[in-house]
């Protein structure tokens, strides 16, 4: 394994850029010359404006989010031209598991104790959790995205890049100003359209966002009881377990090739490729402890009893950096964001939120 990771905008749901909010959307061809849209955006958007009224859409709604909307050339350049770069997992990891986030999340769970205690027990996750995927996605809340939702869908889904994808995000979006969560003002997110403080897409808003207080809105973007359950519902509907943790840094034994070869996977990585693909088979807790892996102190790892409680190896910075045990939780961490090292950094921040 290479001690080095090339990380894609796409495999990291942000990167806190010029100040820019980046947000995971389906990978594109890039090589492929992009066709224009035979239709003109008027033309496009009546289309558009007919469908969408078939699907529970108000004409009203309509013409009110699409008040002079027009194709945005900065979200296309954006599209065009998403960086692909090297960084070192260390590198990764200090920057967004800094002293200063750490400080700065410590703060906000104490600002929001009451509302996160009854979030994490209402919806079976650790308060430390919901923290962590909300200082790694937006900062703890304070940067969000200040691109008009609508209109950064609508060029996104004219264009004939990823038309399909976004088509549908957008109608999405015109039925959640229709349900009435957001004000068209306030509707504002990435470039690519991801929304609120947890950086949701439209399709997974209306699969997880949470209306925790009751009062028939999913406020993604300023109830911060909302934002909170939103988190933790995403999580816990991915096989979050309440009464585990991540999973832990370990140290291995001297032959970590042979360690590799003896636990490496053989078969197809059915699901998030990107960041399984570089996991060991998994194993129980008496296996790796038979295999030679030890607490990052050198101790016995913790025997559990359940049969079922597995754990998969992973080497992010190569054999020489940091080896981890990971656990069924994170997996549900990588449901959010498909990268090893994205869910390390919300691991190891959740830890200092301890």
């Amino acid at each position: 394994m290479n001690s080095k990771k090339t990380i894609s905008i796409f495999f990291i749901s942000f990167l806190f850029i010029a100040g820019g909010v980046f947000p995971f959307v389906p990978e594109a061809k890039s090589a492929k010359t992009v066709p224009d849209n035979p239709l003109s955006f008027a033309q496009w958007r009546a289309e558009l404006k007919t469908e969408a009224m078939t699907k529970g859409i108000s004409a009203e709604t309509f013409d009110r989010a699409f008040a002079g909307v027009e194709p945005n050339p900065k979200v296309i350049k954006l599209d065009r031209h998403q960086p692909e770069f090297t960084q070192t997992y260390a590198n990764y990891i200090s920057k967004r598991v800094s002293s200063t986030r750490i400080a700065k999340g410590r703060e906000k769970i104490s600002e929001n104790a009451d509302i996160l205690t009854a979030v994490a027990q209402r919806i079976g996750v650790q308060q430390r959790f919901i923290a962590g995927i909300w200082g790694m996605e937006t900062n703890y809340g304070s940067y969000t995205g200040g691109y008009n939702v609508i209109r950064s869908l609508a060029t996104l889904a004219y264009d004939m890049r990823r038309s399909s994808y976004f088509r549908t995000q957008l109608i999405k979006a015109l039925q959640i100003l229709e349900e009435g969560h957001v004000l068209p003002a306030n509707f504002k997110g990435s470039w690519a359209g991801a929304m609120g403080q947890g950086q949701f897409m439209q399709s997974s808003f209306f699969a997880y966002a949470y209306d925790f207080d009751g009062d028939g809105k999913k406020d993604i973007w300023d109830n911060k009881a909302d934002v909170f359950a939103s988190i933790g519902n995403y999580l816990k509907e991915h096989g979050w377990q309440t009464n585990r943790t991540w999973g832990r840094q370990v140290s291995l034994p001297k032959d970590v090739n042979g360690l590799w070869q003896q636990v490496k996977q053989t078969g197809k990585v059915k699901y998030c490729r990107r960041a399984l693909k570089d996991h060991s088979k998994q194993l129980t807790m008496n296996e790796w402890q038979a295999l030679g892996v030890r607490t990052i102190y050198g101790s016995d790892l913790p025997l559990v009893a359940d049969p079922a409680f597995k754990a998969s190896l992973v080497m992010p910075a190569g054999k020489d950096g940091p080896a981890f045990l990971t656990y069924k939780n994170f997996r549900a961490l990588l449901s959010y964001n498909c990268s090893n090292f994205y869910a390390l950094g919300v691991s190891l921040l959740s830890d200092e939120l301890k």
